[in-house]
């Protein structure tokens, strides 16, 4: 059963049910949505639960009683949220302070003024396709206006000036004025302090990825104050400023917004898993976070210069700092200080060999070396951040559709299927037993001079290694 089915099927099978929130919206804009919720009215809680199992049976799942939702995924990524009307109310502080009730009796006009904003206001009726807009969200949405619809709810869920984040930079939308006056305010007198990490990092990762520009939401949550109150690491950035010979564009920040949007071009791109999309974006972000520390003023030639030198190393720690304010899990915050520590590399190995300071055997044991030093981030990710930050400038060379140091970079690890095996050793702790080597110190030291001749090149095969090995041994 699809999700059109499913939808028909319920609404079918109770006294009043209506399609709400995102899926109307998106709609109305011509996508087309995987899942939908749906608001069911004159049935009690434990009655819908009911009827719904025998609809679908084996498949409802139940997301939390305090909430009553009802999840009934559908294969192929199509899922349906199930609830009745409900009203949230705050009953105190933090994010668990909330008053959930349910009542299948409400209103729908009650029930559609208890959401965030009007163009998620909109309810439709799958029976009849009859459109229900009591707050003016389709005018809104044809005008691009962010607008709430109901300002003492609103601020009932702090949560919701994160959601503005996401829907100003998915849908461009232009923020009402009291609505931006609201939000504001919110943020000023500390109101979204209270949200758990999980939250916010859930509204955080739908600006990252469903947003072809998320420099937009960035951009806003700077204007309502939120970067300056909560993510020092990010605000010190405007007040970084950089060398114009390089970056046009203007401070640090400027730079920043430009090579996130940059980086949401190559995601979609690019052949890469949800977690390495997610990686490459957050990795965007924080790619230049080492600047505001290393920057300075000097001078090359006589002429003043604003020098970043070892940008690149600081980088690692206010990355942790800002990702442990998020919670996107582990492999998202190493594949962040990878490209923190790691984002110039290929550039500048490339220009390396350009220059003749690397032949073609030196520059492929250095991206051996640089993959060594990043594993187990992908070099997909290494890559579409090295490409991100180049394309993230103000420079007619960016706008090229080949960018040159990549093309070398990806070439150099297929060929040498740096892809499959890019840190195996040459030498195994099993090959130094077999030659009467105990496990212990002295074997550790051994595989550890192995590998750093093979770093510089002094061996490549593992039968120069083995020989090498021997060699030592004989020695001993």
């Amino acid at each position: 059963m699809n999700l059109q089915e499913a939808i028909q099927t319920i609404a079918k099978n109770f006294p009043r049910t209506l399609i709400v929130g995102g899926f109307v919206r998106d709609q109305l804009l011509g996508v087309e949505s995987q899942d939908a919720d749906l608001e069911v009215y004159g049935v009690p809680a434990d009655q819908l639960a009911e009827k719904l199992r025998e609809l679908f049976p084996g498949q409802v799942i139940e997301a939390g009683k305090s909430f009553g939702v009802l999840k009934i995924p559908l294969g192929d990524g199509q899922e349906i949220d199930v609830t009745i009307p409900r009203r949230e109310s705050k009953s105190g502080k933090g994010h668990t302070g909330f008053v959930i009730e349910g009542d299948p009796q409400m209103s729908i006009e009650e029930a559609a003024r208890r959401r965030d904003f009007t163009i998620n206001a909109m309810m439709k009726d799958p029976l009849t396709n009859e459109l229900i807009d009591l707050f003016g969200g389709q005018e809104d949405l044809k005008n691009n206006i962010l607008r709430v619809v109901d300002e003492h709810t609103f601020q009932d869920d702090p949560l919701r000036v994160y959601r503005a984040l996401q829907f100003v930079a998915r849908l461009d939308l232009k923020v009402e004025e009291k609505t931006f006056a609201l939000m504001k305010k919110m943020v000023e007198r500390g109101d979204l302090s209270e949200l758990s990490k999980e939250r916010v990092s859930e509204e955080m990762k739908k600006l990252f990825l469903k947003a072809e520009k998320p420099s937009r939401g960035l951009q806003f949550a700077f204007d309502l104050g939120m970067i300056e109150r909560d993510y020092p690491e990010l605000f010190i950035l405007k007040q970084t400023p950089q060398e114009p010979l390089w970056h046009p564009e203007g401070d640090v920040w400027i730079h920043t917004l430009m090579v996130v949007d940059e980086a949401a071009k190559i995601i979609r791109r690019e052949d890469l898993t949800e977690n390495e999309k997610l990686q490459v974006v957050v990795g965007a972000l924080c790619h230049d976070l080492g600047k505001p520390a290393t920057t300075k003023m000097g001078e090359k030639e006589g002429v003043p210069r604003i020098r970043s030198i070892g940008h690149e190393e600081a980088g690692e720690e206010p990355t942790k700092q800002l990702l442990n304010k998020w919670m996107f899990g582990f492999e998202v915050e190493q594949a962040a200080i990878v490209q923190a520590t790691q984002h110039l590399k290929p550039g500048m190995l490339f220009r390396q060999k350009e220059k003749g300071e690397l032949n073609e055997e030196s520059y492929t044991n250095a991206v051996r070396k640089l993959l060594k030093r990043a594993y187990p981030v992908s070099w997909k990710v290494i890559i579409a951040a090295a490409e991100a930050d180049h394309r993230g400038r103000d420079l007619p060379e960016v706008k090229e559709p080949v960018y040159p140091a990549g093309e070398l970079f990806v070439k150099t690890i297929l060929s040498q299927k740096f892809d499959q095996e890019p840190i195996k050793p040459l030498v195994q702790g099993r090959d130094l037993i077999e030659r009467g080597v105990p496990p212990g110190i002295k074997m550790g030291e051994l595989l550890q001079k192995i590998e750093a001749a093979r770093d510089e090149g002094k061996i490549k095969t593992r039968e120069e290694a083995l020989a090498l090995l021997d060699d030592d041994l004989s020695k001993m």
